[in-house]
């Protein structure tokens, strides 16, 4: 992980918790005590943190952190509107991959959430950390949804736990469905950091991961690299996907699944 990377994470987790143990960013980032020392006490010289015994905390003065905390991205609200006809023929094409009566994972998102009309009946164990999911999902008789713990997001109506922070119930899908804000040869990635660190708790807990993704993410790859492409199992696209991205899917070895959006 980049410096500023790193700083960023470091910095988005004291807001959302006001004291961040070293222990605790030994654990979750993945850079020596040493490297991690330093990048403290630039942050402290720099006025954005103050160092203290076992960690580093929000300088006197300074914002407390919200009970309600902004992530980085486009809100949901104007995601769901984008590239619907694409984002339905998706979420039915991943649906179609669910068993009756597992357990899975849908991680929030505008695509995911188009999967929730066609599981109705197969009598699925879902936990999810959206809430626009949930919603979907309760009216469903016979479709169990569970939740993790942690702080509401708003303006992307998702469940996140600090990194660190155990609260996600001991549960086992053998699939994780998820999103990405944009693809590219080095993998799904997100805007923000904290985002991609909850998304990595869940990949850890799945034996496959089935990216679902509009052909649009795929124009202009940037941000926080959630995994390698090669740790996806399943991509579900539209047919719009360039034949240059087609390729460097099927090289990762991932295995694609377009669908038309206009049938």
């Amino acid at each position: 992980m980049h410096f500023t990377e790193r700083e960023k994470y470091i910095l988005e987790l004291i807001r959302q918790k006001g004291f961040v143990s070293f222990r605790q960013l030994n654990r979750d980032i993945d850079a020596s005590p040493a490297t991690l020392r330093r990048d403290l006490e630039r942050l402290s010289q720099d006025g954005a943190i103050l160092r203290v015994r076992g960690g580093a905390k929000l300088p006197e003065g300074a914002e407390p952190p919200s009970e309600q905390a902004r992530l980085m991205g486009a809100p949901f609200v104007d995601n769901i509107a984008r590239r619907v006809a694409e984002k339905q023929a998706i979420g039915k094409a991943a649906a179609d991959l669910c068993v009756p009566n597992e357990g899975v994972m849908i991680d929030g998102g505008s695509t995911t959430l188009q999967m929730c009309p066609h599981l109705k009946g197969l009598n699925l164990q879902v936990l999810t950390n959206s809430l626009h999911i949930v919603g979907a999902l309760l009216q469903q008789q016979g479709t169990r949804v569970n939740v993790p713990g942690g702080a509401v997001f708003r303006e992307q109506n998702i469940i996140l736990a600090a990194a660190g922070d155990d609260s996600m119930p001991k549960f086992y899908g053998p699939k994780l469905f998820m999103g990405a804000a944009s693809v590219g040869p080095q993998g799904p990635m997100q805007a923000d950091i904290i985002l991609v660190a909850a998304e990595r708790r869940l990949i850890e807990r799945a034996d496959d991961v089935v990216l679902l993704v509009d052909s649009s993410k795929f124009e202009e790859p940037s941000g926080n690299v959630v995994c390698d492409l090669d740790e996806v199992t399943t991509l579900i696209t539209d047919t719009g996907l360039a034949d240059a991205h087609a390729q460097f899917i099927e090289r990762a070895g991932v295995n694609l699944i377009t669908v038309d959006p206009a049938s």
